[in-house]
């Protein structure tokens, strides 16, 4: 019985969302930003194009919003992610439409093309998924603007990511993301620390923004990482002991 008590409390903790390491204040911070950031581009695009190309866009501007307020540290929410991701998906999804093919396999080669030349131009941004699918199903006002439609497109991306650098930035989220100019130093470096996942969970905590990884998966990370710079060192270390031409045994001996 003890046994099957674990095995359910261990599927419950799989399936079971972990805590967020972020506090309720900055919960309010991002919802706030998203918000705000939907609100201005919908009256921007609006103003421009008309309410009904605008509210053709809500649904992917909506989930880029919750990727560039709320996870602005992420990779997937960088500026180039959204403008690039936006660019692909609707230049794919029009051209797509061109081919006039049957519905479901317009919808497929809209998505998987997109897909495709987002990771090619490394800018993934999953809502740029809906743009796509958005476009390829014929929406009445958007068919008809044929490739003008990436106007609307690239206003609405610009104009929520333009709020966020605004927003986030004012509300003491740095964004972009930029390199550290002085990386975090170990505490001793001539010592090795052991890292648990109860010291990534501290860390995560006192980053104070949410990262879109768990510690679990952090922990993993860090410990492959260990073994990677143990092998390599090593490794070194017996190539320097080895005679010449003993590549193999060094290689077998690390291994």
């Amino acid at each position: 019985m003890r046994g099957s008590g674990d095995g359910l409390a261990s599927l419950l903790g799989r399936v079971l969302p972990p805590a967020l390491h972020t506090r309720p204040g900055e919960w309010a911070r991002a919802a706030l930003g998203a918000a705000l950031g939907v609100v201005a581009s919908l009256w921007l695009c609006g103003g421009l194009f008309g309410e009904e190309v605008a509210r053709a866009l809500l649904n992917p501007l909506g989930a880029s919003a919750v990727l560039l307020f709320a996870v602005a540290s992420g990779a997937l929410s960088q500026p180039w992610s959204i403008l690039g991701s936006y660019l692909c998906a609707a230049l794919v999804a029009t051209a797509v439409g061109l081919l006039h093919l049957p519905l479901l396999a317009t919808l497929a080669l809209a998505l998987g093309g997109a897909l495709l030349a987002m990771c090619a131009l490394r800018c993934l941004h999953p809502p740029a998924a809906a743009v796509a699918l958005g476009l390829a199903q014929g929406h009445p006002a958007l068919t008809a603007m044929g490739f003008a439609v990436l106007a609307p497109v690239l206003l609405c991306a610009g104009g929520l990511l333009g709020s966020a650098l605004l927003f986030n930035n004012l509300t003491g989220v740095r964004y972009p993301k930029a390199p550290l100019a002085e990386p975090p130093q170990p505490a001793r470096p001539d010592v090795w620390v052991g890292i648990t996942a109860a010291d990534l969970q501290q860390a995560l905590e006192e980053f104070g923004e949410f990262v879109d990884v768990t510690p679990e998966d952090l922990e993993e990370i860090v410990l492959r990482s260990e073994r990677l710079a143990l092998q390599r060192s090593l490794g070194e270390v017996f190539a320097a002991e080895a005679p010449a031409g003993d590549a193999q045994l060094v290689q077998s001996q690390v291994s």
